[in-house]
Order: C-alpha cells, then sequence, then structure tokens
C-alpha cells in the first residue's frame, strides 16, 4: 500500500528501492535518490525534511558514507523510505521530492576503490576453451577449485551511458607473422553482474562466506568491455590487461540484498567439494534474468543462476590471503553465459570467435562497429509474482581517441 500512483508492472516498486546518484537539469549538484515507479525520490532533500539521523550520509554526492555505515544503518534508511512511501501523514511534505525519471541525469553512485572481475561462469569458460584452445583441456585444471579472478582499473568504471572510445593497442591474428599496432577490431561486451562492498574489513584477515551480507552492500549491473584482439596477443603468459581496462560500464541503480529475498536459490552442485574456507550454509546463488540488446534489437537471455561460483565464495576466496576490502570496492561475476546459443553473454560466444556472424537488422555482425550502441537490463523475482528491476547499463562505442573517460 502506498499514497504514491505506481504502476503495477513497474520495476520500482516498494520492495525493491534501489539507490543511486542523480542531478537535474544540468545542475552540478548531484544528490542520492531512490527510483519509485515514474519518479526518484531526492532522498538527499526528503531526510534533512524530516531531520532524519541518517541524513548526513546522504549529502556528498555518493553512496560512500552510506555503504560504509554498515547492515544497521542499511535497514533502518530502507525501513524508513517505505514508512515514508506508505504512511499518508508524508505525502504532502515529499511529494515536492519526488522528481521524474525522465528530466534526472543519473552518475556513478559510488566512488569505486578496487575492482576485481571473476570468471564464475562454467559456460563461459567452456566456450571459451573451444574456442580458443580446441585441441586442449575444456577447462583449466584449478577452475573448479577456486574462483579464479583478476584486479582491473578502479579509474576506468563508468556511469552507464559513458561513451566507449574503441581502444589501441597490439594485436596479432593467427595468420600474422608479427604484431601490428591501431584501433582494436574485436571490441566485445560481457554481461556482468557486480556486488558493491560497503563495510571495510582488516588487512590480514578474512571474510567468511557467512558474513557476506556484512560487508556487501547491494548489486549492480556490469559491461566489462573487452578488446579481444589486444587481449588475446598480451595475454602470454600474464591474463588481461590493455584488452580489459579501457572501459568498465557500470548501471546507475545499486539494488539492496534485502530487495532480493525472492531472487535467492542454491548455486549449482560443485564438484569437487570446495575447500572448507568456499563452502556456504546459505542460498546465494541469484535468480536474475538479463538481457542484451545491440542497438535496440534482443541478442541474448543469459540466466545468472547457473553461476559455478557465487558472490560470497567470491568474497572469501578475494580476502583468503589477507586482502582487506574497503568501502566502495566493485566485484564482478564475470561474463554471465548459459547452456543454449540464445544465453551466451559475449559476442564472442555469440559469433563463435567471429566465425560465425549473427544475422541482426542491417545485416550480420561479429564484433562491435563503431556507432554501435549496446544495452543491459536485468530483472529478478519479488514477492507475489512482482520483477525488480535493475535498470541498464548502457554504452555507445566511438571512434575518437584522447580523453575519452570522465569519471562522472
Amino acid at each position: 500500500m502506498t499514497w504514491l500512483d505506481l504502476p503495477d508492472d513497474t520495476p520500482f516498486g516498494l520492495d525493491n528501492l534501489p539507490y543511486g546518484v542523480f542531478s537535474v537539469g544540468g545542475a552540478p549538484e548531484r544528490r542520492v535518490g531512490v527510483p519509485v515507479g515514474e519518479h526518484v525520490l531526492d532522498l538527499t532533500a526528503a531526510a534533512a525534511e524530516t531531520a532524519s539521523a541518517f541524513a548526513p550520509l546522504l549529502t556528498s554526492g555518493v553512496l560512500n558514507p552510506l555503504l560504509a555505515a554498515g547492515p544497521d544503518t542499511w535497514r533502518e534508511v530502507r525501513e524508513t523510505i517505505r514508512t515514508w512511501l506508505t504512511e499518508p501523514r508524508y505525502a504532502d511534505s515529499l511529494r515536492p521530492h519526488l522528481v521524474p525519471l525522465t528530466e534526472v541525469a543519473t552518475h556513478l553512485a559510488f566512488e569505486v576503490a578496487d575492482y576485481v572481475d571473476f570468471y564464475s561462469s562454467e559456460q563461459h569458460a567452456l566456450n571459451a576453451g573451444r574456442i580458443f584452445r580446441p585441441d586442449a583441456a575444456e577447462l583449466p585444471p584449478n577452475w573448479k577449485h577456486l574462483p579464479i579472478g583478476y584486479h582491473g582499473r578502479a579509474g576506468t568504471v563508468v556511469a552507464s551511458g559513458t561513451p566507449v572510445v574503441r581502444p589501441h593497442g597490439q594485436r596479432k591474428p593467427r595468420n600474422a607473422d608479427d604484431p601490428s599496432f591501431g584501433p582494436s577490431q574485436r571490441l566485445d561486451i560481457e554481461a556482468e553482474v557486480g556486488f558493491v562492498v560497503g563495510v571495510p574489513s582488516t588487512p590480514g584477515t578474512r571474510v567468511s562466506t557467512e558474513d557476506f551480507a556484512d560487508h556487501v552492500f547491494g548489486v549492480c549491473l556490469v559491461n566489462d568491455w573487452s578488446a579481444r584482439d589486444i587481449q588475446a596477443w598480451e595475454s602470454q603468459p600474464l591474463g588481461p590487461f590493455l584488452g580489459k581496462s579501457f572501459a568498465t560500464s557500470v548501471s546507475p541503480w545499486i539494488v539492496p540484498l534485502a530487495a532480493l529475498e525472492h531472487a535467492r536459490v542454491d548455486g549449482p552442485p560443485q564438484d569437487p567439494e570446495p575447500f572448507e574456507y568456499l563452502r556456504t550454509s546459505e542460498k546465494w546463488g541469484l535468480d536474475l534474468a538479463i538481457e542484451i540488446r545491440l542497438n535496440g534489437h534482443l541478442v541474448s537471455s543469459p540466466p545468472f543462476a547457473t553461476q559455478y561460483w557465487t558472490a560470497p565464495q567470491q568474497l572469501a576466496h578475494l580476502t583468503v590471503n589477507g586482502a582487506s576490502l574497503r568501502t566502495g570496492d566493485l566485484f564482478a561475476s564475470g561474463t554471465v553465459t548459459g547452456p543454449d546459443r540464445d544465453q551466451r553473454g559475449s559476442f564472442l560466444e555469440l559469433s563463435w570467435g567471429g566465425r560465425e556472424p549473427l544475422d541482426l537488422p542491417g545485416g550480420q555482425r561479429t564484433f562491435l562497429e563503431d556507432g554501435d550502441e549496446v544495452v543491459i537490463t536485468a530483472t529478478a523475482p519479488g514477492p507475489d509474482g512482482t520483477r525488480i528491476g535493475f535498470g541498464d547499463v548502457r554504452g555507445t562505442v566511438v571512434p575518437e581517441f584522447g580523453n575519452p573517460h570522465p569519471r562522472d
């Protein structure tokens, strides 16, 4: 029940209440907001209006102070917002702080401390192995023993909507004798799910799988753009570097873990049994339905529930050596891919390494061309048959080379 006029099928109902940062009309001031129906509640203004104890956490134009405050405060803020929106006595004071979604500009919601990208879809790993190493074992020997990951660049994590400049670098096709330098010819996406850390940990300590919800605030969508030709040449023998570090796009709304209770499922069976530090007793697989569109055309619908390694296991592995968490850390799932062709989370897989072009309106396609816009969306089950929305993460490929990535 709410005094707001909410569409029945809104992805931003009272059971969602994700957090983001927005501005209005080109104004420089950035405010914390919560999308509700077709509006954004200016949470910065509403908290000040009601003299809420947590109001000082919402004045810096990023979510980091709120993230650092911890689960008790997260719970208090969420319950307060629900009270504001369900009790009619708040309607008159809060209506002036509801801004139409069509009038806001969204920004990167949090200052990214560190960024880690994992490789946790078994089907994606199998596909990549078959594409790149058809004569080798399908999975690396360590793959089912630990969540493989790498440290990326926090400085090139950008807001949804930021243009993605085609990266330059060295590349060497298999039939070439020597490498060459120039713009990537195999620019790709990776449809991923990201997890945002709120509460830091002490250096030299481990975070167990059972403590996942004490540290992680919420979930967002991620597009970890990839230059496959640059990556293939440089990853001999080390891992991703320039082929990944040029841009990672993040959706504007961070869905709190509390909104995803109805989306939690068991992860896939794991064999061999993981080491004790990776074992879990709670359901933290997430039943998210992802959709990938290229220039408005649906090309894939990857299911996130098939991920082999879950977020608590990734967090436990990330810290098992004593590496500390910081407020604003982002770790992402790696490419989300299902078993069917229309469930592949990258154009590398959709075109099978460029050997099987996709038939799309306007012609065939293998990798991304200048001017292409990629939009990734997702929803999750809510109560009573509703769907929880994540908004979208979008980016358009542009050819200019220079200073392309404002932090925004």
